[in-house]
């Protein structure tokens, strides 16, 4: 099969982004769209399941609590009964913690705002480094997450390929690298921006791709498995 329909296929399966789902439109360049994608990606970055990350989203959502202010007035005992309606049993307390602890940071360092760190940040890496210093708990994995679907909205949103993207663009053979440190996670991004530039899909964009490579590589992680051979039909991916 070709490259190009692997692209395809994997999109047309897998790439519908996470934020799209959650119906936050962060194309608007909004900040309260953008805060809400902040709120979403700290539920992600746990160790949770992504339904439980969707159901939890969306309690706090039903409850009118996606703002800087939301959260603090709802309170870390409210916090901490969403997150267990939710299913974050194991995260509960943890993760009500570190919601406020981290929109209490905001506010005092950036008034509020994290368009703000995207001003201030001179490059990626250092919009990085200060999203992850708002607190504890909110680490590569979770700053991956918020920045690759800004990523074209926001200038400096660059983030490096976490390694579920490496695991399924490795056993896709879209790049040699296996992300091992900070060079070879910077050459797979390289890979698979040529890989990207060279088969587009119309009507999408690189964002997309991503999305497809990280659910893909949640697959092979879950299933243990090789990668899939492709037939005719796109479809099979599955």
């Amino acid at each position: 099969m070709r490259r190009r329909d692997i692209v395809s296929a994997i999109i047309k399966d897998f790439g519908n982004r996470f934020s799209t789902a959650l119906g936050i439109d962060l194309g608007t360049k909004d900040e309260r769209q953008i805060f809400k994608w902040f709120i979403a990606s700290i539920l992600f970055g746990a160790r949770i399941t992504e339904r439980i990350a969707v159901k939890t989203y969306k309690l706090f959502e039903q409850e009118s609590i996606l703002s800087p202010k939301g959260i603090v007035d709802t309170g870390w005992d409210r916090l901490v009964s969403l997150l267990d309606s939710g299913g974050y049993t194991r995260y509960d307390f943890k993760t009500a913690t570190k919601l406020l602890d981290v929109v209490g940071a905001l506010k005092r360092e950036y008034r509020g705002h994290l368009s703000e760190i995207h001003r201030v940040a001179s490059d990626p890496r250092d919009l990085e480094r200060r999203l992850m210093e708002l607190g504890k708990g909110i680490g590569d994995v979770t700053a991956g997450i918020f920045l690759r679907e800004l990523r074209g909205i926001w200038e400096k949103a660059d983030p490096l390929p976490q390694p579920l993207t490496v695991l399924a663009s490795h056993k896709l053979g879209f790049t040699r690298s296996k992300g091992r440190d900070l060079d070879e996670r910077l050459k797979v991004l390289r890979d698979l921006k040529r890989i990207w530039d060279g088969n587009q899909v119309k009507g999408k964009d690189f964002m997309d791709f991503e999305t497809a490579l990280v659910r893909l590589g949640k697959d092979f992680y879950r299933k243990k498995k090789a990668p899939p051979v492709f037939p005719s039909s796109p479809r099979s991916i599955r």
